[in-house]
Order: C-alpha cells, then sequence, then structure tokens
C-alpha cells in the first residue's frame, strides 16, 4: 500500500494521509508541523518504508484535509484524538511516533497520555511543553525567538494571506527561518497547499488554540504555577534529534534530562526544517537509535 488516501475518523475530519510500507511490518507515524504537510518527510518515508509500515498524514487545518471553522477545534486534545483515530483505523496497537515542529509537540503530547500507545518517542525540533513555557518565562533569548507567536495569535493577518500575500509570506516569514533556499516544485507545492480555501487561517489557529503564554519582551506576568511543580516523565524510549541552527528554537529546549529518563539527543547541522534539510543525517540517527 503506498500514496496518499482520504480517511475519515470518529474526530469529526477527514485526513489525506500518506500511506506507504507493508502492513504487517512495525508502524511507525509522521506528524509535521507548520506550515508543512506530509510532504515534509519526503526524503524520509522511502527509507522507512523497507522495513515499516509508515502513516504521514495531512493534519487537521492543512493542504487538503478538513478546516472546521473556529479556533476550538484545535486545541491540542483535539489532534492528539485524530492521531490516536488514525492508529485505531489501521488497527495498529503500539508505534513509533515522530513529529517536528508543531508535529512534535503533538508527539510529545500524545506521549505523555497515550503510554500505552506510543513505544517509541523520536522529537524533531519541537519542544517539550514543560521545557518550552519555563524557557519562555525565564530565558531572554527564548522568549524574544517566540514572539513570532503572538504575531500569529493576530487574527488581523489573516486578510493579507491569500493571492499575492502567500508570496509575501513565503519570502519574508517562511524564509527568515530556512537555511537553504526553497523553490521550483517545492515552493508551488507550499504555495498551492497554502491556497486552499481556509488553510491559512486553520494553520495558524493551531497557535490560537494553544495554551502556551509568550509574555512581551517588557511584560512581567505572573508565573504560571505549573512551571515549579511536579511534571510527569515519559515512559518510552525518546529519540531528539537536534537541527542546532534553528532561530526560533534555541538549544535551551534540550535541557531534558529530568523528564525524559530514557534520552538520546543527535545534534546537527542544520536549521529549523531538518527533516528535508538534512534527512539523511536524520534517517542515520533514527536507524543508530533503533527505528
Amino acid at each position: 500500500m503506498t500514496g496518499l488516501h482520504r480517511i475519515a475518523l470518529p474526530t469529526g475530519v477527514e485526513l489525506d494521509v500518506q500511506v506507504a510500507g507493508h502492513g504487517a511490518h512495525p508502524a511507525v507515524i509522521l506528524l509535521h508541523g507548520f506550515p508543512e504537510s506530509h510532504r515534509t518527510w519526503r526524503g524520509i518515508v522511502p527509507d522507512l518504508a523497507r522495513d515499516h509500515f509508515v502513516l504521514a498524514p495531512d493534519q487537521r487545518g492543512y493542504a487538503r484535509s478538513s478546516k472546521p471553522e473556529g479556533v476550538e477545534h484545535y486545541t491540542p486534545d483535539r489532534i492528539v484524538a485524530d492521531m490516536i483515530a488514525l492508529a485505531d483505523h489501521f488497527g495498529i496497537d503500539r508505534f513509533t511516533l515522530v513529529g517536528h515542529d508543531w508535529g512534535g509537540a503533538v508527539a510529545w503530547m500524545a506521549a505523555l497520555q497515550h503510554p500505552n500507545r506510543v513505544a517509541k518517542l523520536v522529537i524533531v525540533n519541537a519542544p517539550h511543553p514543560l521545557v518550552f513555557q519555563r524557557t519562555i518565562f525565564d530565558d531572554p533569548a527564548q522568549r524574544k525567538a517566540s514572539q513570532y507567536i503572538r504575531h500569529f495569535r493576530d487574527t488581523k493577518i489573516d486578510q493579507g494571506l491569500i493571492g499575492a500575500g502567500l508570496e509575501k509570506f513565503f519570502a519574508t516569514t517562511f524564509a527568515k527561518v530556512l537555511t537553504t533556499t526553497v523553490a521550483g516544485e517545492d515552493k508551488a507545492a507550499y504555495l498551492d497547499e497554502w491556497a486552499q480555501p481556509g488553510a491559512m487561517t486553520a494553520m495558524l489557529n493551531w497557535y490560537r488554540a494553544s495554551a502556551i503564554q509568550v509574555p512581551a519582551m517588557d511584560e512581567t506576568p505572573p508565573r504560571p504555577a505549573f512551571l515549579d511543580a511536579p511534571f510527569p516523565a515519559t515512559a518510552m524510549p525518546v529519540l531528539v534529534i537536534w537541527g542546532m541552527r534553528d532561530v526560533a528554537l534555541l538549544p535551551s529546549q534540550l535541557d531534558l534530562a529530568e523528564y525524559v529518563p530514557d534520552l538520546t539527543i543527535e545534534k546537527v547541522d542544520a536549521g529549523h526544517f531538518v527533516p528535508w534539510e538534512k534527512p539523511d543525517a536524520v534517517i542515520a540517527a533514527m536507524r543508530r537509535w533503533g527505528v
């Protein structure tokens, strides 16, 4: 089985899902982030599919998958539920979960909430929920690097993200965090996905539905109590692959040992979008670790 399949889930959405590999092989679910799609994994899937059953969905709000109206439909619990429902659809009990960017944030939450389902966890440049919130409060550099979230939460920007506005978004906001040039077929694919009706608003709604607090640089808000309270540890082996030239998620995100007992960290000379900037390095790290 291979290719892109439209799958209706009991969570109320239909997702386009890339399916590759033999169903008898161990399952791997790949979760992309903003502002991408299953194509995040275009350099990863062919290798994994040699000996794994691979699912790479276009998550809710992205590309041509369902885009329910309203911020409330993009809370992390709903997105985790989509992923679990997708595994159930294919009769998959336990699986390796891999996530990048927002997909990694969802993967962290899924691993904490469903340790009976997630056998192994691979995180690629995606912040742990506690470490991210803590560093936004305690690390001025990370708070500064996270100010873009405040911009993305402003619904007034949506009206400019159509037509020529998408080209501007590509050339400014997106290109700012790239360490390699994206052009031709790859650029066309991004613009096509972003141009789907309601896509940019739906994608940005992930940020708007998140409970993460991002104070302005001159603010001193009350410190969230959970930052200094006990936090559950992950129960499965965790591999963190990190592009060290990421300008949005700084190396402070790797201070994970207290919350991830079985932790392996692989550092890569790449930017935020390491899955397609350096796919060979990502595959090599996963294979060394035992995927």
